[in-house]
């Protein structure tokens, strides 16, 4: 599991280790912690490598004898995206290139975390994954991460046609749950994080913009689900919730939930983050082509994630 001292990369983790299968975890700790794996440490059946997914020599030990690779390894947040465009795009384009130089050298099948980013500013709702993407100007840094993800598509089905490497890719909608980080602006977690210390929960734009929020241990359970299907390798997969919520709506259930005294305030894009910042109003997954493959929903509704991850939090 590249990434896998991660947020969604630490959940498939456990996955695994609770079957007792053996896992190895290539990780450089930029944006992962070792306490989300720290479970494991002592374990004969993991292996940590603190390393990079840029770097050949860490790659071919960790993918070494592996039966299937899960590519979690990439920039985090909008906000992060936005701090770091360099690191963002140079893991997202060359780490993804040679993760599959080293899976090609054995056919072993590839995982490959990619974004409902991707969509971009479509207005085409829901987004199912054979529609049209719609980006923004080379300016504005947030559309490199976009960019940079449709190309590790591009690469991941190049990789399949043309060397026969068994590839996955789910494009992740706005996946949530206990581990995950405030600090790379990830909505809930910061949210409730504000709500719990009595703070504002600061809302970007108007807040009538709405997202479906999907549980990391649903995300987990739908990509490992694809792994067992034959059918599955070759597509691409959408991987979200489509209970829907606008992000004013979302902060009043946080305080309310949290039975905290925290005002609600907005503030502009540019004031959180860089000018001409572009958001996209809607993000709603089609889950008809992953249904129709596995007959699968989501079992945590929206109370029950934000419970989930204000527990998190209290702890």
């Amino acid at each position: 599991v590249t990434g896998g001292a991660g947020f969604i990369g630490s959940h498939i983790v456990d996955h695994h280790m609770e079957k007792g299968d053996e896992v190895v975890v290539l990780d450089d700790l930029s944006t992962g912690k070792t306490y989300n794996i720290r479970d494991y440490e002592n374990s004969p059946r993991f292996k940590f490598i603190i390393g990079s997914v840029l770097n050949e020599h860490d790659l071919d030990i960790a993918v070494d004898g592996a039966e299937r690779i899960y590519h979690m390894a990439a920039a985090v947040g909008v906000k992060y995206v936005i701090d770091h465009p360099l690191h963002s795009l140079r893991v997202n384009l060359i780490g993804t290139e040679r993760v599959f130089e080293v899976a090609n050298k054995k056919k072993t099948p590839v995982f490959i975390a990619s974004s409902s980013e991707v969509y971009g500013k479509s207005d085409n709702i829901p987004f199912s994954e054979e529609g049209d993407r719609v980006l923004g100007s080379t300016s504005i840094s947030r559309w490199g991460y976009a960019n940079s993800k449709a190309t590790d598509e591009f690469l991941a089905l190049a990789y399949y046609r043309e060397k026969q490497v068994p590839v996955l890719i789910g494009r992740f909608f706005n996946t949530v749950g206990p581990r995950q980080s405030s600090r790379y602006g990830m909505v809930i977690p910061r949210f409730v994080k504000a709500a719990l210390l009595g703070h504002p929960l600061t809302v970007y734009g108007t807040g009538e913009q709405t997202r479906c929020f999907l549980d990391v241990q649903d995300a987990v359970d739908f990509v490992t689900a694809i792994f067992e299907k034959e059918n599955c390798f070759g597509k691409v997969f959408n991987i979200g919730s489509t209970e829907r919520i606008s992000i004013s709506d979302l902060a009043k259930k946080v305080v309310e939930l949290t039975g905290s005294s925290s005002k609600i305030e907005y503030i502009s894009y540019e004031a959180a983050f860089e000018e001409g910042f572009e958001d996209m109003l809607h993000r709603v997954p089609n889950m008809a082509r992953f249904e129709a493959e596995t007959g699968m929903k989501p079992k945590f509704s929206l109370n029950d994630i934000l419970k989930r991850v204000i527990d998190f939090y209290r702890k």
